[in-house]
């Protein structure tokens, strides 16, 4: 039996951390066990977690203070910030360095950094097709974790960072699927005719797993997908699995761009980032690299076929007749 080894994971009662979580109960043989780092140890989830017999600590990214002590005795650590939560670029970037710092001082041997392109190093500066946002960048949520990621590596942190991509956990909101005029329902992702890497939670944390236990991954950059689609190819795999008649009609980024939601703009910048930057987004997030951390990587279809009803139940799949 190996020795334990702690991965202490933050936000383990979110989505990227819980899924992590799941993945390391899921192979007891593997020697690591689970730290939850989470900002109210008091909170359901939290209790859940412990109720599991899981270590649940307080770890708090705007609180460096206490990241030293969460960290301490830890083999690994997953990092990871929620630009959602506060759509602010600066503070997500200090949450970074702050970790990057505890996870330096303590000692901590294998670290995952969750990130994201840098965008500003494809597009040109005098780019007129992209609009800028605070701080010169195109993509805040993605640049400032990019950025964040030469931090990590002036400090001497051994870290590998994972590139995520699109969560098909999204297509479970109202914004990626409408009904059209004659009834049918429309996907609508931005992507033209280009290829989308697609995600599931699920497999981002089975991914995580295999990076802790292939330690020659530290030090690089590895992007994640489960697979690479057109937005065609979605369509026809949701008609198929749902019995419903679905097709592919893109919003152009004009329509993106024109929506009364926060971070319209941000959104189509993204959009317009994968279309423009297609082949090195795609090529960024090597499938084979990724079947060799995690065969079980499931397909589009099965993760349709395992939430066909919860993506029924969504408002824009509602028949107008039904409701």
């Amino acid at each position: 039996m190996p020795e334990n080894k702690i991965i202490a994971v933050v936000g383990a009662t979110g989505s990227q951390g819980g899924s992590l979580v799941e993945a390391i109960l899921e192979h007891p043989e593997s020697g690591l066990t689970v730290r939850a780092l989470t900002r109210n140890p008091g909170s359901e989830k939290a209790k859940a977690l412990a109720s599991r017999g899981i270590e649940v600590v307080r770890g708090d990214a705007d609180d460096p203070a206490s990241l030293e002590a969460a960290f301490t005795g830890a083999y690994g650590a997953y990092l990871v910030t929620n630009f959602n939560e506060h759509s602010d670029s600066a503070r997500e970037t200090a949450q970074a360095k702050a970790m990057a710092d505890a996870v330096k001082k303590v000692g901590v041997q294998h670290v995952i950094w969750s990130t994201l392109e840098d965008t500003r190093e494809l597009i040109a500066d005098d780019d007129p097709r992209f609009v800028k946002f605070e701080g010169g960048r195109y993509l805040p949520h993605s640049d400032s974790k990019g950025e964040a990621d030469g931090y990590f590596r002036e400090l001497g942190v051994p870290a590998t960072f994972m590139r995520t991509c699109f969560f098909w956990e999204n297509l479970l909101g109202p914004l990626f699927v409408r009904r059209g005029d004659d009834g049918a329902l429309l996907l609508t992702i931005a992507m033209g005719d280009g290829l989308l890497p697609g995600v599931s939670v699920k497999n981002i944390g089975r991914f995580a797993f295999g990076i802790f236990t292939h330690p020659e991954f530290t030090g690089r950059t590895v992007g994640v997908a489960n697979a690479h689609l057109t937005g065609a190819e979605m369509a026809d795999t949701l008609a198929r699995v749902t019995g419903q008649d679905v097709r592919y009609e893109p919003y152009t980024l004009d329509e993106l761009r024109a929506f009364d939601m926060p971070m319209a703009g941000h959104f189509a910048n993204m959009m317009q980032f994968q279309q423009a930057f297609n082949a090195e987004y795609v090529g960024a997030r090597d499938l084979d690299v990724v079947r060799s951390l995690s065969p079980k990587t499931e397909t589009f279809e099965q993760w349709v076929s395992e939430h066909r009803d919860q993506l029924k139940a969504q408002p824009g799949w509602a028949s107008p007749s039904s409701g």
